[in-house]
């Protein structure tokens, strides 16, 4: 085995219920949970019994995302299994930085809020949804979104799929025009057009945000969204408040990792989306995923 990357679900895979077996089971998750309780009372109860729309709205999603991500991260940790690097998908990056300590829990958490909030105002301000097209190049797809306008493309996942976000009643003629294309258009479960140019005004304000909070170098490399290589203490907030207004480079982010020698990816948090992706861009890769407590046991046997 080579290297062992832990890469953080984003937002888009929550469920009702994530994280609950790991916080009846595991010790080191119950203690991430319960120390995100103390700082927003409530998020326990949204992630393992609130519905599925009131995990849909970003003010709820994020910050109970990052609690099952960084919660699972440490589970792992906690029984010997520690990456080599890390890397997160759009909200993903948000945990995974604070599992590579560049911020502490307390500011990590304020800053997902934050977030959150941020989004939240300028997705209201500025209505709009994302949609994954399949079976269109990336190249194609940018040709679409340059002919409709207020469409962007803003999450390059995999050969296979580009996310675009919109303007709200710009999406239903995209998603037309994609069909027309030979694509398919799949909207997802998102409540805004995040990564795009309508996020500017929640990355001013998380600018303002992070001005007095402290930062500290990553013991772990961290990949970053909006150019695929590692973070560092230098340019962290510029990149992090960046990130929620620019594409997520996740095809490239795998590449730069396996050809630095990473061949074993985990994703830590509710759901398989990264671990599709991974397989398609990098298939000579060894992929895991950890979402549930009988995951955990399962890797830490095949990774023996």
């Amino acid at each position: 085995m080579g290297k062992i990357a832990f890469v953080f679900a984003g937002q888009g895979a929550q469920y009702p219920g994530m994280g609950k077996e790991f916080y009846d089971n595991n010790d080191a998750a119950r203690n991430i949970f319960d120390q995100v309780e103390r700082l927003r009372q409530g998020t326990k109860e949204q992630c393992f019994f609130g519905t599925k729309e009131e995990l849909s709205l970003t003010v709820n999603t994020q910050p109970c995302l990052f609690t099952v991500d960084l919660a699972i991260a440490e589970a792992l940790k906690a029984e010997g299994v520690s990456p080599d690097a890390i890397a997160g998908f759009s909200l993903g990056e948000i945990p995974a930085l604070i599992f590579s300590k560049m911020l502490t829990l307390e500011d990590g958490f304020a800053f997902v809020c934050k977030r959150g909030e941020a989004m939240h105002e300028a997705a209201m301000k500025h209505p709009g949804g994302m949609a994954a097209v399949l079976k269109l190049s990336a190249e194609t797809v940018i040709s679409l979104c340059d002919a409709e306008a207020g469409t962007f493309p803003v999450n390059f996942n995999s050969l296979e799929q580009t996310v675009v976000a919109g303007k709200k009643e710009a999406m239903p003629s995209f998603i037309k025009t994609v069909k027309e294309a030979g694509g398919m258009a799949i909207p997802l479960a998102v409540s805004g057009a995040f990564h795009s140019p309508f996020m500017k005004e929640a990355s001013l304000e998380l600018e303002t945000f992070l001005e007095n909070i402290p930062v500290q170098d990553a013991i772990y490399p961290v990949y970053a969204n909006v150019n695929a290589k590692p973070y560092t203490k230098e340019n962290f907030k510029e990149r992090i408040t960046k990130q929620i207004m620019s594409p997520v480079l996740w095809q490239a982010t795998v590449e730069h990792m396996t050809e630095e020698g990473f061949d074993s990816f985990i994703e830590v948090g509710p759901g398989k989306t990264l671990s599709g992706l991974i397989k398609k861009i990098a298939p000579q890769a060894s992929v895991y995923n950890v979402e549930k407590e009988s995951d955990l046991h399962r890797v830490l046997e095949e990774l023996k």
